[in-house]
């Protein structure tokens, strides 16, 4: 489909990668990694044509159709969703508007026997036939199913884009590039902005698509659920695997492994042969000998082994001061922007070492509740603020925050206090920022080198309580492990808000999800809570039932149907006797019978609602499928379903309350 030939590219005499060869097949999906500079957006630019090679050769058929998703783009602000994605179909989009424009002519006139006339009926022909063919009578139901696919419902899809932030205009060129249904899609780190549904849904689709793909990426789940192919640029050079990444990794380890094996081999070979030469050089009989050893070494080719960038960041959080127990803790907490509400009643509690995550769909609150703790929004409710808690914020847009205008050793300084400002030099080489990097300005800087800087202004005060905001945005393979294993080893509290779901593995043990204006926790770690509610695949998380209007912070049920909802008796301890020792037989012998009634009605109650689930999961699975796209019968079976769902969960969480309420009156 496309190919590279021996490509290199210079930047000011600085040569960032040479003799690069590949040929891009149709249907390869393809994952371009490497450390942040090394060239992987330059390489993307040599395939598209907008940067030319040094030198070198590429190959580009030209009725090759190619979608580019850059890291950074320019949008027409007044625009509506909608209309902006339906203007980049370009010959359906003019078609549309000529049949307007020729309707309105027709519409104007009334010389119904006239040349003139008879010439605009056929031109309107001509174009409705041809709009037809280019399947602009499915264009709507097409762009509606793919902006709801990245997250916009109905209403969105009729605002304007400068009502969206930077994340959500990324989701419409990204639904301009799959309508216009590309040979090959070139993808600069598509998944910066995308929460983990929208990264599933993308995922499914990606899977199925019939082109190549070329994509850029630091989240590893995401390339190995995509990808069948890794091209890694390293110090300049280009490595090709046909493996998904995570088998990249070990395959070329193993190859590193063997290169060494061979090279030691052949050190030990030479020093053998070095040793024999100067041990024989001046005896007369072993001449022949010696001068065959001798042409031996000048014929050896060396064996050469794989070097990698081992420029890694290096980050120790500073030991912050004990704090109390209960660190952060909310209550009834409701926000509105204008007339929309965002949460509802939402409330929780983060203790003292405890490893949170927020997770749930973009624009149902994850950020707004971190600004809502930091009190950097207004809101009703209450937020407490622990004994002792300081608190270091990465905003999820830290890296935007940043002086342009100030050079990168100046960020820090004018920031640092006390015995730290000695120290500026030194964290700033932590995170690679060396020698004449600390006077670069930071407008200068790439995405990856910005959030860098971010995290190094957390190392400046040592806070016992850190609210990450997607901190891995921009950040390569690497530095997201440095950065991992730090975090793992920081000894306050961490609350971390992130769609990463490889990043999140093993750093966090509650997840609390965010859906519906509503939180509702989840104990154990991030694939603990997906595989609990079965989200092995988007269509699965978006059928998962919705906790009732005002329901906020619903609990897991326990295996035997009994909620940690008011749980005050903690983990591991047994549930108290319901019989008191003044209670008369009679008495206690009514009140069990009272309780397994109530315990009954519970376990009934749970199976009508675990069947309910289980219908909408199935039609789920119908709605997926484009060609039930306006099958009403379903959307209607679905609504009821929905209804009853959230009618039985009422009905039990009523069943369980007047069940604890029982037990704590006769304990």
């Amino acid at each position: 489909m496309i190919s590279l030939e021996d490509i290199r590219l210079e930047f000011s005499g600085n040569i960032l990668f040479d003799e690069v060869s590949i040929f891009i097949r149709s249907g390869e999906k393809i994952g371009l990694v490497g450390n942040n500079g090394s060239g992987k957006t330059s390489l993307l630019k040599v395939i598209t044509g907008d940067l030319p090679p040094t030198s070198g050769r590429v190959n580009r058929p030209g009725s090759i159709r190619i979608g580019y998703l850059p890291q950074h783009m320019e949008h027409q602000e007044s625009e509506t969703v909608y209309q902006s994605v339906f203007q980049s179909l370009e010959h359906i989009y003019e078609l549309h508007q000529g049949i307007e424009e020729v309707n309105r002519q027709i519409a104007g006139r009334t010389d119904y026997n006239s040349e003139e006339y008879a010439d605009l009926l056929n031109r309107l022909s001509s174009m409705t036939e041809k709009y037809h063919m280019l399947g602009g009578d499915k264009i709507d139901s097409a762009i509606e199913r793919t902006l709801t696919g990245l997250g916009f419902d109905k209403e969105d899809q009729q605002a304007p884009m400068y009502t969206f932030s930077g994340g959500w205009k990324m989701r419409v060129e990204l639904a301009k590039i799959l309508l216009n249904e590309p040979d090959l899609l070139l993808l600069d780190e598509p998944t910066n902005h995308l929460d983990i549904e929208s990264i599933q849904w993308f995922e499914n689709y990606l899977k199925q698509f019939q082109g190549g793909v070329v994509l850029i990426s630091h989240d590893r789940a995401f390339l190995d659920a995509v990808t069948n192919r890794t091209l890694e640029l390293n110090l300049g050079k280009l490595y090709d695997f046909k493996l998904p990444y995570s088998q990249y990794k070990e395959e070329r380890q193993r190859l590193k492994e063997q290169q060494q094996a061979a090279w030691e081999n052949q050190q030990k070979k030479i020093k053998e042969t070095e040793q024999f030469i100067e041990r024989f050089r001046y005896k007369a009989n072993k001449a022949s000998l010696v001068q065959s050893r001798i042409k031996q070494l000048e014929k050896m080719e060396e064996v050469q082994v794989d070097q990698d960038d081992k420029k890694t960041m290096h980050i120790r959080f500073p030991d912050p001061p004990r704090s109390g127990r209960e660190v952060l803790k909310a209550n009834d907490v409701v926000k509105y922007y204008g007339d929309k509400l965002v949460l509802e009643r939402a409330d929780f509690l983060i203790e003292r070492g405890e490893r949170v995550a927020f997770v749930g769909r973009n624009g149902e609150g994850k950020t707004t509740m971190a600004k809502v703790l930091l009190q950097e929004t207004d809101f009703s409710g209450k937020v407490a603020v622990g004994h002792n808690v300081e608190i270091g914020y990465y905003a999820q847009n830290q890296d935007e925050l940043l002086d342009d205008n100030l050079t990168v050793f100046q960020t820090l300084d004018q920031v640092a206090e006390g015995e730290v400002r000695k120290q500026v030099r030194s964290i700033l080489g932590a995170f690679l920022f060396q020698g004449e990097d600390v006077d670069k300005k930071v407008g200068v800087l790439s995405g990856g080198e910005r959030s860098r800087l971010a995290l190094a202004r957390l190392l400046l005060h040592p806070y016992n309580m850190l609210i990450l905001d997607e901190p891995t945005n921009h950040l390569d393979m690497r530095s997201k492990e440095v950065l991992k294993q730090a975090l793992g080893n920081f000894k306050g509290t961490l609350l971390v808000v992130s769609h990463d779901r490889d990043f999140m593995d093993g750093l966090v043990s509650k997840v609390y999800e965010f859906r519906n204006r509503a939180l509702k926790e989840h104990i154990g770690g991030i694939y603990d809570f997906l595989r609990k509610k079965q989200l092995a695949r988007l269509d699965d998380l978006n059928a998962a039932p919705s906790s009732p209007q005002g329901n906020t912070r619903t609990s897991e049920k326990s295996p035997e149907g009994v909620s940690r909802k008011n749980n005050t008796q903690g983990p591991g301890k047994p549930s108290q006797k319901v019989a008191g020792s003044g209670k008369g037989f009679e008495e206690r012998k009514a009140h069990k019978n009272q309780v397994r009634k109530l315990e009954r009605q519970v376990r009934e109650s749970e199976k009508r609602i675990e069947s309910l689930e289980k219908e909408q999961e199935d039609l789920d699975r119908l709605l997926a499928n484009p060609e039930n796209i306006d099958n009403q019968e379903i959307y209607s079976k679905y609504e009821r379903l929905q209804r009853d769902h959230e009618k039985e969960m009422i009905h039990w969480e009523r069943l369980y309350e007047k069940l604890e309420a029982l037990r704590e009156d006769h304990s």
